[in-house]
């Protein structure tokens, strides 16, 4: 199957033009190009650049990667197979990047930032030790945490084979049911995305509640030991 025909195909079962599709349109279609370019070792490389760049949503490539092989464009298993290994290759990464920066710089920074102390990374450390097989499973399944969970693993220096087979798991997991979805959707495929649109933003909405819990507790916190100082 040509890029022409695949794209087409695309563009008619979304029932959008070029000139009408948001930012998520454009994403998609360079990752179909990819697709008919280099078959599902484009699936592979989308993904990892899904890992490293939390905003390029996987909820829609993989769809997109399953109605591919809906229409023959390659089978659903070399798709779930290229598609795993990117995101071992994004999340190993950002894993290396987590251990470049290391929990030394970590307490460096948190001393400088107001708000924070360097004892909260020894807190995460801490917590990471104890759950950290875990947080990097079950953190694949969540939007924006399934990239950004792989930074921690490197600061605290999560054996890097522990790392690659809960990373692998949940990602074998998460890849083959949003093909396999995008498979037995077919040109449906699409609507995949309102849903996980209201996810990933309940996910966000949840993740800025809890950051204005820590600024008042933590304001809260200054004030009370201020006073008790006075």
């Amino acid at each position: 199957m040509n890029h022409r025909r695949l794209t087409d195909i695309l563009a008619a079962a979304t029932d959008a033009a070029p000139e009408q599709q948001s930012w998520l349109g454009a994403l998609v279609e360079w990752a179909v190009s990819l697709m008919d370019l280099i078959g599902p070792i484009g699936v592979g490389i989308a993904i990892a650049f899904e890992n490293i760049f939390p905003p390029i949503p996987s909820e829609a490539i993989l769809p997109a990667a399953g109605f591919a092989a809906h229409q023959g464009a390659f089978g659903v298993v070399p798709a779930i197979a290229w598609a795993t290994a990117g995101s071992l290759v994004g999340a190993l990464a950002l894993y290396l990047i987590g251990m470049l920066v290391g929990v030394a710089r970590l307490r460096w920074l948190f001393d400088k930032i107001p708000l924070l102390r360097a004892e909260d990374i020894d807190k995460t450390v801490a917590w990471f030790t104890r759950h950290g097989s875990a947080a990097v499973f079950f953190g694949r399944f969540l939007p924006i945490f399934r990239s950004l969970i792989s930074i921690p693993a490197g600061v605290v220096r999560m054996p890097i084979w522990r790392f690659l087979l809960y990373t692998g798991l949940g990602s074998l997991i998460w890849n083959t049911v949003f093909i396999m979805i995008g498979w037995f959707l077919g040109s449906a495929w699409h609507v995949v995305e309102e849903y996980m649109g209201i996810a990933q933003n309940v996910v966000i909405v949840v993740v800025a509640a809890l950051l204005v819990w820590f600024v008042v507790a933590r304001v809260r916190q200054i004030r009370r030991e201020r006073e008790t100082e006075a």
